[in-house]
């Protein structure tokens, strides 16, 4: 109606939410419209976080033929110029281009450090505290603070046990000297050892096991929002996608905090943006990044001695989760069917726990919480459908 009423440019006012992969096949839907009818398009996107939910900018004019000839940032407040005036033949129309993210991996750095720093402004907060353990999850979460909020405006706490390597000293260590930030040590072993003492004689009949595991945990996340209400300061919690989606974490304990940074980006992108942010420098010691993730409650534990290695589970849990598909479209994609099933099933047992975790960052199509709403009290059987 608009065309045929006339109109010789088109606007696009939008609020149009981040995710990995849109920004192309958005550029391919307006530059099609533009492109169908012969008229330049002025799209003018919503940048900045609101909650969960993240805004990328990258505001742009596009020609009649479906080219970009203006752009803006993306991740951050911009005003670029174009001249609709000027002829085709000159240089000036094709107005400012600015550079912005070359590839998904700095795209999800910018919107974390974006979203972060957004979401702990937006809040009151000026400070952020997170808890080290010498894991690449907590050492990203680090490094994206001090990018978000500046260095003076981050600390980080490393709470060794009884069970936490010497190498893992060294490297929390080493990653807050590269991002002169400043670090406590808390031992927790004789706090656990009191917990021991008091719960020991109830539990007389029983092996030690989880229940031991998780209370190390709970007393981190005790000391954490501890420290998070005597300074004022947001705890930020470390725990990634696909430890989430499967249970691999303790409510009440590395769930605490009132943010959760990289809740909706999957282990084997954990990597990825911290090769990325190296590339330059080595901000986190390549060990932190080569070494075999544990959660270290119990000795010689790996993750791998409870989950499927990382680049199988994730792109079960991308096919599940974010791309719809159910049991026998992923053992058609070549993945072992007890495994599957197992995955599901950790999936769904474990919703009560997101229920109840800080709100994240949504990076990917379909984030917990905000992007999936799932019942908790269920009759059918999960993945079956």
């Amino acid at each position: 109606m608009l065309i045929r009423d006339g109109a010789d440019l088109l606007i696009n006012i939008s609020a149009s939410p981040f995710y990995v992969g849109k920004r192309e096949f958005k550029w391919n839907i307006l530059g099609s419209i533009a492109q169908k009818y012969g008229i330049p398009l002025i799209y003018a996107n919503q940048v900045g976080g609101n909650d969960s939910v993240l805004f990328d900018g990258i505001s742009a004019v596009i020609d009649q033929y479906g080219k970009i000839v203006a752009r803006a940032y993306d991740f951050k407040e911009d005003l670029i110029v174009f001249n609709s005036e000027a002829s085709e033949s000159t240089e000036s129309s094709k107005g400012d281009i600015r550079a912005i993210s070359g590839s998904n991996t700095e795209s999800i750095l910018k919107a974390l450090v974006m979203g972060t720093y957004d979401y702990v402004i937006k809040c009151g907060f000026s400070k952020a505290i997170v808890g080290l353990s010498g894991g690449i999850d907590s050492a990203l979460t680090a490094c994206i603070a001090v990018m978000a909020l500046g260095r003076d405006n981050v600390s980080v706490v490393f709470m060794p046990s009884q069970y936490t390597s010497k190498e893992n000293f060294e490297d929390t260590e080493r990653l807050a000297k590269n991002l002169k930030i400043e670090l406590s040590h808390i031992p927790i072993d004789g706090m656990f050892k009191e917990f021991l003492k008091f719960l020991s004689p109830s539990f007389k009949e029983y092996e030690p096991g989880i229940m031991e595991q998780n209370i190390q945990a709970r007393i981190r996340g005790t000391i954490l929002m501890g420290l998070s209400n005597k300074y004022g300061a947001l705890l930020l919690s470390t725990g990634n996608k696909s430890e989430l989606a499967v249970g691999y974490c303790t409510l009440y304990g590395d769930m605490s905090g009132g943010l959760a940074i990289i809740s909706d980006v999957p282990k084997t992108v954990v990597y990825d943006l911290a090769h990325f942010i190296n590339i330059k420098k080595e901000y986190i010691p390549s060990r932190i990044i080569e070494k075999a993730p544990s959660a270290e409650l119990k000795p010689c534990q790996l993750d791998q001695d409870d989950l499927p290695p990382y680049e199988m589970l994730d792109p079960i849990l991308k096919g599940y989760i974010e791309d719809l598909k159910v049991v026998d479209d992923l053992i058609k994609m070549g993945f072992d069917k007890n495994i599957v099933e197992d995955v599901i099933l950790r999936i769904e047992k474990n919703e009560y726990k997101r229920h109840q975790a800080p709100p994240g960052l949504k990076v990917t199509s379909r984030s917990f919480g905000y992007g999936r709403r799932y019942p908790l009290a269920q009759r059918y059987t999960p993945g079956a459908i």
